[in-house]
């Protein structure tokens, strides 16, 4: 299903995906030669410090222990003979060059290469060293490095006359079978292009057997154990790559997690879906907040035409997202997703639904949902996701898109920081969205208790919201008089817990306090306590609160701090 799906991507873009046999390389330095192969100078092709100019060459090749060349670029240990053990690599390097020569003996651009390691290696590092570039290049011998004529604008790795017959396959003796990705027959591959996942081996693919370890079948091993074609399999990894890039619209990475997310089907309408769930899973960017906050208001909107059909979809315009993760010799799938785009949307707009909470902030502030990021972030020290566990991460994006229960683990962690910094940030926006979601959501069909609401709800009678709403009044009247926050400091953690044990010291601590209002505000006080405490049972405070109901203490706690500085209409 996961290959099919990204055939079929492959097939609906062809136009936007490198012919077969050819990728997009980064290449950073390019040797610049004249037409009789000597020297003329290095030319640097970074844009920045992570990026460099992109070529269309011919596809790497699958590298073990034993060396093994590109064809026409190859890192410094290849092209220049820098570093240990470099003598036989660069000898391979150059038996490619001259085997493209001896084939295209009219061809300028390959015959000045083969001049140029025709001259001896001590004659050829004369000339270089001469170079301002040397020194960085020879420090940096994993870049990957080409030839350009002086005479021409395009490399001659670029040149695909020269590459005819290379990177086709036809070296190996591929048997054929049927391909369980297209159904035809033709050439099976016995090993698939290696995935570039961060943080995981660069030999990593996502189809890979272990040789002799109890997957082969039927004296079939390696991938022919899943028969997957030539072209298939160059259509498949070509896909992979474009979504692994580095300015990638389909990828987002949340810890050690990857997840890529693709839309077949009208090609606008998936493009938008796409650039939506960029926004909804991505970090929020600081330096373009205004931006960024037009992006969130478009995501919200597209995904309601979507599902209200004011966007028309059919059953053909799907939504996939694939999580991915590394592991040891090959990539774990953590996850998958294949829905309709109007399903999915439904799947959405529930989350956003469910994160839905009243904010006080500034208008320019205020985001129409809140995102993965932020949920993970609020859950943990410093708000730093990378100190997430990792299936954290990933079952709360299943819970997302699938509308599943969010995960127990972040609901907990989420407690946690609230009563670890109630003296900074305490009860934020996301942090009160969250719970009321978990909560609303774990106990949708359980029926025992009223459903927490985006405002302050007067008619709930849950004892840990009323003990939330008492704490916010009471912390209110003690900011007012200017006392301090001992009230949060030294007393909510413990009555978000057990506040029989300290809600009483609280209230009389409050008398003291009332006494330097004035008498309005004392009246209207006491009236909002009185509302609050007539709701609790005649048993008094409970003696200890369960998971689920500090929950709602801290979500009665945030309603109710949030109405006492809404502006009132007279």
């Amino acid at each position: 299903m996961i290959l099919e799906s990204l055939y079929k991507y492959a097939q609906f873009h062809s136009d936007e995906l490198p012919p077969a046999g050819l990728e997009w390389k980064e290449i950073e330095y390019v040797i610049v030669i004249d037409e009789k192969g000597k020297f003329i100078r290095f030319e640097s092709k970074r844009l920045d410090k992570k990026k460099c100019v992109s070529f269309l060459v011919a596809k790497g090749v699958k590298r073990t222990a034993a060396p093994k060349s590109n064809t026409l670029w190859d890192n410094g240990k290849y092209v220049l003979g820098i570093g240990k053990k470099a003598e036989i690599c660069q000898e391979l390097f150059i038996s490619i060059i001259r085997d493209i020569a001896s084939k295209h003996p009219d061809n300028l651009s390959i015959q000045a290469i083969k001049c140029y390691y025709d001259v001896s290696q001590s004659e050829r590092d004369a000339l270089m060293q001469q170079d301002p570039l040397y020194e960085e290049i020879t420090n940096n011998s994993a870049a990957n490095i080409s030839f350009r004529l002086v005479s021409e604008d395009d490399l001659i790795a670029e040149d695909k006359s020269l590459l005819e017959g290379i990177n086709d396959g036809s070296a190996e003796d591929l048997p054929e079978g049927v391909c369980l990705v297209t159904g035809k027959r033709g050439s099976i591959v016995r090993t698939t292009t290696p995935t570039p996942l961060p943080d995981n081996s660069p030999m990593a693919a996502l189809v890979a057997f272990q040789v002799n370890s109890g997957y082969d079948s039927y004296g079939k091993s390696q991938a022919f154990n899943s028969p997957i074609s030539v072209d298939a399999e160059s259509s498949i990894s070509s896909v992979l790559k474009k979504f692994l890039g580095k300015d990638s619209v389909h990828k987002i990475r949340l810890g050690n997690r990857v997840f890529l997310f693709w839309g077949s089907g009208e090609k606008d309408i998936a493009e938008e879906v796409e650039r939506g769930l960029l926004s909804l899973l991505q970090f929020p960017d600081k330096k373009q907040e205004s931006a960024s906050m037009e992006n969130i208001e478009k995501v919200s909107k597209l995904f309601k035409s979507i599902f209200s059909g004011e966007i028309k979809t059919t059953l053909e315009d799907n939504f996939h997202i694939l999580g991915l993760a590394p592991n040891t010799g090959r990539i774990a799938v953590v996850m998958w997703m294949d829905a309709t785009l109007k399903d999915f949307a439904s799947k959405i707009l529930e989350h956003f639904e469910d994160m839905k909470i009243i904010d006080n902030r500034k208008p320019e502030k205020i985001k129409p949902y809140v995102g993965v990021y932020s949920m993970i972030s609020a859950a943990t020290m410093g708000g730093k996701i990378s100190d997430a566990l990792p299936r954290l991460v990933e079952e709360t994006v299943k819970a997302v898109i699938n509308g599943s229960a969010y995960p127990y683990p972040l609901y907990m962690s989420t407690l946690q920081r609230i009563r670890a910094e109630l003296s900074e940030r305490g009860v934020t926006v996301e942090r009160a969205a969250f719970l009321k979601a978990y909560i609303n959501r774990n106990e949708k069909y359980k029926n025992q208790n009223k459903p927490l609401t985006v405002m302050l709800d007067k008619e709930n009678s849950n004892p840990g919201y009323l003990c939330g709403r008492l704490t916010a009044v009471l912390e209110k009247i003690q900011t007012d008089v200017n006392s301090g926050d001992s009230i949060r400091t030294r007393y909510m953690g413990a009555a978000s817990s057990t506040p029989a044990a300290v809600l009483p010291a609280m209230l009389n601590l409050s008398l003291h306090h009332s006494e330097k209002l004035s008498e309005g505000s004392r009246i209207y006080y006491e009236q909002l306590k009185q509302e609050i405490l007539d709701k609790i049972s005649g048993a008094g405070f409970p003696a200890t609160l369960d998971l689920a109901d500090q929950g709602r203490f801290f979500v009665g706690y945030y309603h109710q701090r949030a109405d006492l500085f809404t502006k009132k209409e007279k």
